[in-house]
């Protein structure tokens, strides 16, 4: 089986959870940002829509590539020493981290891309965690925090649209 093929959600799950998150803090996050409109929504009920996400191959390319350069920032393993230092402090002007992540939401459409503007400022939940962990501590979370919020905002918009069909 040729890498482009291969199925990496086992991975990229494992992954996630070496770096503290697990796919019920996305469940969370994805019911964060429907609790409006769906008031009694319970997180259990957005997993099988986190697990649609990370099913799509670029996600979970996307996943590797971020965790990838967080770690080999923490590690100091950037060639780039000046990257490297962008990445550990998390500069507030480096929005690559923010690029990466909009190419998951663009699978999902403008609901998904909205919902991760909103819930990249709101930092809620484990992207809270992430984003305080990463600060300034020797442990980077540029770009996982932003790939969190991505998959959660995907996640959300997923649940959206298949809530909208079944009304309908």
């Amino acid at each position: 089986m040729e890498n482009e093929e291969k199925d990496y959600l086992e991975h990229c799950i494992a992954l996630l959870e070496e770096r503290g998150v697990h796919v019920e803090d996305i469940a969370d996050c994805a019911r964060y940002l429907q609790s409006s409109y769906y008031t009694s929504l319970k997180s259990e009920e957005l997993i099988s829509s986190v697990y649609k996400v990370l099913s799509k191959r670029e996600v979970q390319f996307a996943i590797m590539t971020a965790i990838a350069l967080d770690k080999a920032a923490e590690e100091h393993l950037l060639a780039d020493k000046e990257l490297e230092s962008l990445l550990l402090s998390d500069a507030p002007l480096y929005g690559v981290d923010e690029v990466l992540a909009y190419g998951i939401c663009n699978t999902y459409g403008s609901i998904a891309l909205t919902n991760f503007g909103y819930i990249d400022k709101d930092k809620y939940g484990i992207i809270s965690k992430l984003n305080a962990a990463g600060k300034n501590t020797g442990h980077c979370n540029t770009f996982i925090d932003d790939i969190v919020g991505a998959i959660a905002a995907a996640a959300a918009s997923h649940f959206a649209h298949n809530s909208e069909e079944e009304e309908e």
